[in-house]
């Protein structure tokens, strides 16, 4: 106890460190598949697709089958989506951040199952799988 009193400072710093750490851990919520998980649904035909990244970005490399809605325009554009609401929705974005608010919007316009790829396009591509332009 003598020790935290006396070096608070440091500890202090140590705690606030350890929350940063965990921040990230603890704010993202939904459900993420891996891209071998995913590679499973789009092969038994039960995954939509939705790519939530720029018209540039989609038009490099997307994956087959993919729907391209802008994060920006998702909102107003849920409705191109409502006779695919009975299969996965899976949300792709570059990294797999910004998949998770894309993912929050599908959910509130009535998707049931919702799933992010987790790590992104990128992620995809580094396990050598195939995408389209």
């Amino acid at each position: 106890m003598k020790f935290i009193l006396d070096h608070i400072f440091l500890v202090g710093i140590a705690v606030l460190s350890g929350g940063a750490l965990l921040w990230p851990a603890l704010t993202q919520r939904g459900k993420k598949a891996t891209p071998l998980e995913v590679t499973q649904l789009i092969n038994r035909g039960k995954a939509t697709i939705v790519d939530v990244r720029d018209a540039d970005a989609y038009a490099a490399g997307h994956l087959r089958d993919a729907r391209n809605i802008p994060l920006k325009d998702l909102k107003g554009r849920t409705g191109e989506l409502d006779k695919l609401k009975n299969k996965t929705a899976v949300v792709v974005c570059q990294k797999g951040t910004r998949a998770y608010g894309a993912a929050k919007v599908l959910e509130q316009a009535g998707f049931t199952d919702v799933v992010v790829l987790d790590g992104g396009i990128d992620a995809w591509q580094a396990q050598g799988l195939p995408t389209t332009k």
